[in-house]
């Protein structure tokens, strides 16, 4: 890695680590606003919301503390601490089941600092509008600057360039694709959080496999 690349890490880390680049929409807008203040006041930040028709209607809020970690506890104390706050606000008019979960390995990317954090693993890449003809991209994390991520293919298409930089602000949605090496380093690093060894304003996000399956249940009556 260049002298010039670790710069521009630095950069889009220092820039993103904090914002999210890719939000909501509706109804999940609604319920972001409302919840993403809550959870920085105790110490999360807010992955993703999103109402599914899951088991009924399920609101499903992904969430990790500011250092990358989420356990079992973690959940059910965001829990705990949003229901109480949904059930004054009301943005969903029906009966709902809310559930809390960390992000997973497999995570979605939200932040410029989660792109930077998991380079050299592969992500799937939607776009929100057409870019060098086509709208959807897969491949490993090859660099990340202040307004884009480099995309090298890891499964080459005819016509299509194997290496893309592809705009922040066009990304409508992306995932970490599950590998055997995305499992080890994952779980390395949550073990490495959790033991102090990569300090927080350094750290993205893993979860221990435990917490990426937790998901504690409440329940909106009507």
């Amino acid at each position: 890695m260049t002298d010039g690349a670790e710069t521009e890490h630095e950069t889009a880390s220092a820039k993103g680590h904090d914002e999210r680049i890719i939000t909501e929409t509706g109804v999940d807008a609604r319920v972001a606003g409302i919840i993403e203040p809550v959870l920085d006041s105790i110490g999360f930040r807010l992955v993703r919301v999103r109402l599914s028709g899951l088991n009924g209607l399920t609101l499903q809020i992904m969430t990790e503390r500011n250092d990358g970690t989420m356990t079992v506890e973690d959940c059910e104390l965001v829990s705990r601490t949003l229901s109480p706050v949904l059930d004054v606000e009301d943005p969903i008019d029906r009966h709902y089941h809310l559930e809390v979960s960390s992000p997973g390995i497999d995570r979605p990317l939200v932040r410029k600092s989660d792109f930077v954090t998991w380079i050299g693993h592969i992500v799937k890449i939607d776009t929100s509008a057409l870019f060098e003809g086509r709208k959807k991209f897969r491949g490993r994390i090859a660099n990340v600057s202040a307004d884009a991520v480099t995309v090298e293919s890891d499964q080459a298409s005819y016509g299509d360039k194997p290496v893309v930089e592809v705009p922040f602000e066009i990304i409508s949605d992306a995932r970490l694709i599950l590998t055997d090496d995305l499992i080890r380093d994952a779980l390395r690093r949550d073990k490495d959080l959790r033991e102090g060894r990569i300090p927080e304003d350094a750290a993205g996000s893993a979860d221990e496999a435990e917490a990426s399956t937790a998901k504690p249940e409440q329940t909106k009556q009507d």
